[in-house]
């Protein structure tokens, strides 16, 4: 976990660490809107209210931010997989998993694009968080999907292709969110856009690893 400057030299008061959480609310505001490297501590200052010296008391450096934020997020977006049950049915885990996905990109929007860009840079701040951690818990579940599959309860696939298309499409409902509203036009723009896509990916995959029928 990255630590903020102010906690790696004193005991924070309740009044610190709500301007830690005031600055990292801007940075992710500025980070999800221009990228990190179109942004800077300039722009986060302004967007949280303070002044450039006092913001750098509490972070040194715009990295230190981002860092900091990543790691958040990237805690928060393993969530869902956590939860994937060995002992649930397939079907009901993989539709709540899907759904749970779906809830993150209906609420977590700005987060899942600051991900996205760091993705799109080469993961400069996370490269170790993805090949430990994210690898061992994805691995953990691909042993679930292909349990599944041996006991016969889904279709054998490929358990990590699955859960990177999982990945893909719930998230684009965040990452190109503008592009969903503008083509699915007027009317679309509440929150019923992901229960539509929840029911249509629910039976996209359902439906993908139903068992066939033996022949007659």
């Amino acid at each position: 976990m990255v630590l903020p400057r102010a906690a790696r030299t004193q005991r924070r008061t309740r009044i610190q660490e709500e301007k830690e959480e005031q600055i990292l609310e801007a940075a992710l505001d500025v980070f999800a809107m221009n990228g990190f490297r179109g942004s800077t501590i300039d722009q986060i200052a302004e967007v949280a209210g303070m002044s450039k010296p006092n913001l750098l008391y509490y972070f040194r450096t715009k990295e230190a931010m981002h860092r900091a934020l990543i790691a958040r997020v990237l805690d928060t977006w393993l969530d869902p997989l956590r939860e994937f049950d060995a002992e649930g049915s397939p079907v009901s885990e993989i539709r709540s998993y899907i759904r749970r996905k779906l809830e993150m990109a209906r609420d977590f929007p700005r987060e899942s694009r600051l991900f996205a860009n760091e993705m799109l840079q080469g993961a400069p701040n996370i490269e170790d968080e993805l090949k430990g951690p994210l690898k061992a818990l994805v691995d953990e579940k691909a042993e679930v999907i292909r349990a599944w599959a041996k006991a016969g309860k889904i279709a054998r696939c490929d358990p990590y292709h699955l859960i990177f298309s999982i990945w893909a499409t719930t998230q684009h409902y965040a990452d190109f969110d503008v592009q969903v509203r503008a083509v699915l036009g007027p009317g679309h723009d509440g929150e019923g856009r992901f229960e539509d896509a929840a029911r249509f990916l629910e039976r996209l995959f359902v439906v993908g690893l139903e068992m066939e029928a033996p022949p007659a």
